[in-house]
């Protein structure tokens, strides 16, 4: 699915819906005042109504007779939609437990999909892929002190990565993927003492140049590691999830590396 568009009124309302619903504001359940809404946020009951069809689009809210508009149950709400998550992480405080249980999920979810992506990368990678690889590995490297570079050069690494596998669902996985990856990276930019994240790099992009999917997948793993130890000299040590430099450790953990994981 494509991201929804910020625009205007519309995009600001949207976003300030979206987010009461998912930080507990407007709790499950509840039957939304539309006229308070409006009058709060300010814009038309048109403009309103417009926004919420957004929100329904997403398994958020829903509409019926006698009822009128209504949060719906988590459950149903489409966590994997890419401004779902998008919403969450900009909204979110990275020291509540609710943020640590977010990124942990998708720190799982990446430990499960990245290194075996890898494996098909390293198998199929094309020169231009490569070529992909090597220009975001050296915009990492030269980062410098601004953290915008540091987020899209580590965003453009992963997202070449999932290109490289020349499968279609895999690399719409990138939506999934990136917003807890730019999340993680913000937060990682506000802390000095990270690792050096180019070496992990560079040894994936070795490995996948190679042709080498073994190789390419402990080299993925090792990165996924290295970004859970920068969460725990950020946060403290997790105490969520094991400490086994596995899958747990991109989550939380993810949201620590330097340059990103």
């Amino acid at each position: 699915m494509t991201p929804y568009a910020r625009r205007g009124v519309h995009g600001q309302t949207v976003e300030a819906l979206a987010r009461r619903i998912l930080g507990g504001r407007i709790p499950e359940g509840a039957t939304l005042d539309l006229v308070a809404l409006q009058s709060e946020l300010d814009v038309s009951l048109t403009a309103l109504r417009e926004s919420l069809k957004v929100l329904a689009a997403k398994g958020m809210v829903d509409a019926r007779q006698k009822r009128g508009t209504f949060v719906r149950a988590r459950a149903d709400w489409n966590l994997l939609d890419a401004d779902v998550l998008r919403w969450q992480f900009e909204g979110a405080d990275e020291a509540t437990d609710a943020d640590r249980t977010l990124l942990r999920n998708l720190a799982e979810v990446r430990a499960i999909v990245e290194p075996a992506a890898v494996r098909l990368a390293a198998e199929r990678r094309t020169d231009a892929d490569l070529a992909a690889l090597e220009a975001a590995l050296e915009a990492m490297g030269a980062q410098g002190t601004d953290p915008g570079q540091a987020v899209d050069a580590d965003l453009a690494f992963h997202r070449a990565l999932l290109t490289a596998t020349h499968n279609e669902l895999l690399q719409r996985m990138e939506m999934v993927i990136e917003p807890g990856l730019a999340h993680r990276d913000r937060i990682v930019h506000s802390h000095p003492h990270s690792e050096d994240p180019v070496p992990a790099h560079r040894a994936v992009l070795d490995a996948v140049r190679d042709q080498d999917a073994q190789a390419a997948e402990t080299a993925m793993r090792a990165l996924l590691a290295q970004a859970g130890r920068d969460l725990d000299r950020i946060d403290g040590p997790d105490d969520g999830g094991p400490d086994d430099g596995g899958p747990d450790d991109d989550g939380p953990d993810d949201t620590k590396g330097t340059g990103g994981k």
